[in-house]
């Protein structure tokens, strides 16, 4: 075998030596074990190449050296990087606290950040798989403001031994689902479950074919949730318009996985630890569990995170407790020092996340999701909170088995998530910045007849820009508000441009209109003569007089829990 085949991205072995170079203070990647010479991946070959060893270099505080034998290894001594032989703690990595949830999909980040190896890079990319869903989502990888990303959980058989699961011959529908929504200063996130057996409309939707075709697919009413993927050959961007038709929320990206990565990413981390409040044996499932805590991987994985006669009432919704029990895990798991201070595990757990995974092309690739994983990584464990939607049983069916949304509870969490209010209490470092943005609200305030704005539609009501600016100037005395019809583009949350000196004049508008702090977009430059203000109305906009902003809390009664502690599936 020549150099650059050694060379190549499929034959790394991960269960090759990290090496400490004292030259330069990192860990390194040795390749291959032979007395021949042997080239770097990519760049210069470095001094090592003619002594037989291949290296990609890792900073020495990201990686731990495993045993073994050569140059820098010396006798097999102390291996501890420099820094702690000092006494002294290595700086943590920004990356090691990278947020690598639903079940280790981000895990790869990791490793790629870390090595900056251009075979790494290679051989991960070319794991992925990506579906261009058009305008459902968006191109950027994370714009400021709140991130929407949609996790689906297909029941779609792949892999060996799964043919006990999902429907024979599908291609997959919405089986498990969550709106996952980081909110703007990315210190906690809501992880939100969606029924499969919600019954709801799944709208008209367009799908790119793989011909580069476009076809158009027509809406259903009074359907399942989980046919708004699979069925008419309905693609994830259907699943994510739905999502938007349901909450108001526009879903930035998605990602995607089947059966088969439950097994396979809880057997690369090395098993995820699930509690029991009673001993559980479900012949259906083959789940077979003592009451307490247990380590589970591969088949018990996936029979643990499927079954739905071994906990609660039997139903959909117990089963999504248990599923969000095992997510939170995974994030624990994925998380502590024992997966990512192990370069092996490491390797084995991006090489089956990135082959288990499929994405939007606007984040469909390393890259890409690695500038995700920066944007996640900011938020604590204990500021995840995982909530159910809330539902109701179908009052349609004698018998219910379905559900539908709850009218009043659901709008008050959807509007929660609207308004980008936190269903966590962050630390007050962490809350600084939203103080600094709830201070442009403090000030004077103008006079409603000095208040000069344009009102543009930007929302899904028909003329609403037209009925605001009646019920400015005939109920509130905003004479200087102007009709402009339709915004020139649709967006998700109502904001107020103006400029600093009129900052009087938007704290007035806000008090009328209900405006929370986030929705006020001061600018740079200074309005000119009688220049207005520009108020463009989302999609949380219900109505003149209605109040944009939403409810300081959650309904105390969903169904909540934490990412950061464990419970025992009852």
């Amino acid at each position: 075998m020549d150099a650059h085949s050694r060379g190549r991205a499929d034959e790394i072995d991960p269960a090759d030596q990290w090496v400490l170079n004292p030259r330069t203070g990192n860990y390194e990647l040795r390749l291959n074990h032979s007395g021949t010479e042997s080239s770097s991946p990519s760049g210069p070959p470095n001094r090592a190449a003619g002594r037989g060893e291949s290296r990609v270099a890792v900073p020495a505080q990201r990686s731990r050296r495993t045993t073994g034998g050569g140059r820098d290894g010396g006798d097999g001594g102390d291996r501890t990087p420099p820094a702690a032989r000092r006494g002294g703690k290595p700086r943590k990595s920004r990356r090691k606290k990278a947020l690598l949830w639903t079940g280790g999909v981000m895990a790869f980040v990791v490793v790629a950040g870390s090595a900056g190896a251009y075979a790494l890079y290679r051989k991960f990319n070319g794991n992925l798989a990506t579906v261009d869903v058009g305008d459902a989502g968006s191109k950027s990888v994370a714009a400021d403001g709140p991130l929407n990303i949609l996790i689906i959980g297909t029941d779609k058989r792949t892999g060996k031994g799964n043919e006990g699961y999902g429907d024979k011959g599908s291609t997959g529908h919405a089986d498990t689902n969550i709106l996952f929504h980081v909110s703007a200063d990315r210190t906690n996130a809501t992880a939100m479950s969606i029924p499969r057996d919600l019954i709801t409309d799944v709208p008209d939707c367009t799908t790119k074919q793989a011909d580069g075709s476009e076809k158009s697919i027509p809406g259903s009413q009074n359907v399942r949730f989980n046919v708004s993927l699979g069925q008419e050959g309905r693609d994830p961007g259907c699943t994510m318009r739905t999502v938007k038709e349901i909450t108001g929320l526009s879903v930035d990206h998605f990602m995607m996985v089947d059966f088969n990565a439950v097994k396979t990413l809880s057997t690369a981390v090395g098993g995820v630890t699930v509690c029991l409040d009673k001993a559980v044996k479900d012949p259906d499932s083959h789940l077979d569990l003592p009451a307490g805590e247990s380590t589970i991987q591969g088949e018990d994985a996936l029979a643990f995170v499927r079954t739905r006669h071994s906990f609660g009432n039997q139903s959909d919704l117990d089963r999504i407790k248990v599923q969000q029990q095992f997510i939170g895990s995974m994030i624990r798991r994925m998380k502590s020092d024992d997966t990512l201070t192990d370069p092996a595990k490491l390797f084995k757990l991006a090489d089956a996340a990135t082959k288990a995974l499929t994405v939007d092309s606007g984040i469909g690739s390393i890259k890409k999701l690695a500038s995700l994983a920066q944007e996640l990584g900011r938020i604590d464990t204990k500021n995840i909170t995982f909530v159910t939607m809330p539902v109701k049983d179908n009052p349609a069916e004698p018998t219910p088995v379905t559900v539908v949304v709850d009218p009043q509870k659901s709008q008050q969490l959807f509007s929660m998530m609207r308004s980008d209010t936190s269903l966590t209490e962050v630390k007050k470092k962490e809350q600084a910045a939203k103080d600094k943005q709830q201070a442009v609200l403090q000030g004077s305030r103008a006079e409603a007849a000095d208040i000069r704005v344009d009102v543009l539609n930007g929302g899904g009501i028909t003329g609403a820009a037209a009925e605001t600016v009646t019920w400015l100037q005939g109920e509130q005395g905003v004479t200087g508000a102007t009709n402009k019809a339709n915004a020139p583009a649709k967006i998700d949350r109502t904001t107020l441009a103006y400029a600093p000196e009129q900052a009087d004049q938007a704290r007035a508008l806000a008090d009328i209109m209900g405006l929370p702090a986030t929705a006020l977009k001061q600018g740079t430059a200074g309005s000119e003569g009688l220049q207005p203000m520009v108020l463009t109305l989302g999609a949380d906009f219900e109505g003149a007089g209605v109040p944009v902003t939403g409810p300081a809390k959650a309904p105390e009664d969903i169904q909540r829990a934490s990412a950061d502690k464990a419970e025992c599936a009852k």
